[in-house]
């Protein structure tokens, strides 16, 4: 209990006195600074004409790695049950939430607070609940996530299987642009658990010494983000920093590095092969910024 009070609900403590602890305080040089691009995320509507689509979804990636999508078969009604049970779930007494608070980096499943990237001494403003789901979904996944909000596993598991299913269905977009079969990402690429970040803001004394999240780049496949009521989020291109505002039950979708950033001139590799589990050790290490980790695995 005491471990949850100091960490993940330091947030929400501090804000009630009204101040802004030094340990949550940045030095400006390590906030971004306001974004001043005029350049904004595409929308890609979902519906339109497959061959229209997919061009989209390719030019988008291999532009900007990031794009917005709408009418993207995930029902509203999920996103909104989803979106309303993690609010429930933070609106919990510390006590009920205190057996689920880990800072073992090595459990999937777990309620935690700050960031899981190397940053020293530093705190980050935002509590995150963490869960996993391997496909297909086994029987007993569920048992491993909170037991309160009592809806909290049958909704989670329901987004679980629509969002995948468009994450799938993008990364056919992308394969079909490239001209490679659509299935080139599937199995081993996508065999992994699907892990869904619940990112949680509380009030702030004073937002504009903090930061929510350092600046990083996702180390998944394909990583879709369902922006909530807390806005803030941007993306780094042309090494300005680019406001995203949302659509509404529109999905961001981050492709990450593109094949084609991968090979150089003459289908040249530019980045050596490692295992994914030396991979996440060098992220977690370079402290998941681009630069860093690109140059990490650069040949």
């Amino acid at each position: 209990m005491e471990k949850l009070l100091s960490s993940s609900g330091a947030a929400a403590a501090v804000a009630s006195q009204g101040q802004l602890p030094d340990c949550f305080v940045f030095p400006a040089d390590r906030r971004p600074p306001a974004s001043t691009a005029a350049v904004s995320l595409p929308v890609i509507d979902l519906s339109g004409p497959r061959d229209a689509v997919r061009r989209a979804v390719l030019d988008a990636g291999k532009e900007l790695g990031f794009f917005q999508v709408v009418n993207h078969g995930v029902p509203p009604e999920t996103m909104r049950e989803m979106a309303a049970v993690c609010e429930e779930f933070f609106r919990l007494p510390a006590e009920d939430k205190a057996a689920f608070y880990s800072d073992a980096e090595e459990n999937p499943n777990r309620l935690f607070s700050s960031t899981i990237y190397e940053v020293g001494d530093q705190r980050y403003w935002r509590d995150c609940l963490r869960l996993a789901c391997g496909f297909p979904v086994a029987d007993d996944t569920n048992t491993h996530w909170p037991d309160k909000p009592h809806h909290l596993r049958d909704v989670t598991e329901k987004f679980f299987v629509a969002t995948r299913g468009l994450g799938i269905e993008l990364l056919r977009l992308l394969c079909e642009g490239m001209g490679l079969r659509p299935d080139y990402f599937e199995r081993d690429l996508t065999a992994g658990d699907v892990i869904i970040n619940v990112n949680h803001y509380p009030p702030c004394p004073d937002p504009s010494l903090t930061l929510g999240l350092p600046p990083h780049c996702d180390r998944n496949l394909i990583t879709l983000l369902l922006q909530g009521d807390v806005f803030g989020l941007q993306v780094s291109y042309n090494g300005d920093w680019i406001n995203v505002d949302p659509v509404p039950d529109a999905f961001v979708v981050n492709f990450g590095h593109l094949l084609e950033e991968l090979v150089g001139d003459g289908g040249q590799p530019q980045y050596r092969t490692v295992t994914f589990r030396e991979f996440m050790r060098i992220y977690k290490t370079v402290g998941a910024r681009r630069d860093s980790v690109e140059k990490a695995f650069k040949i």
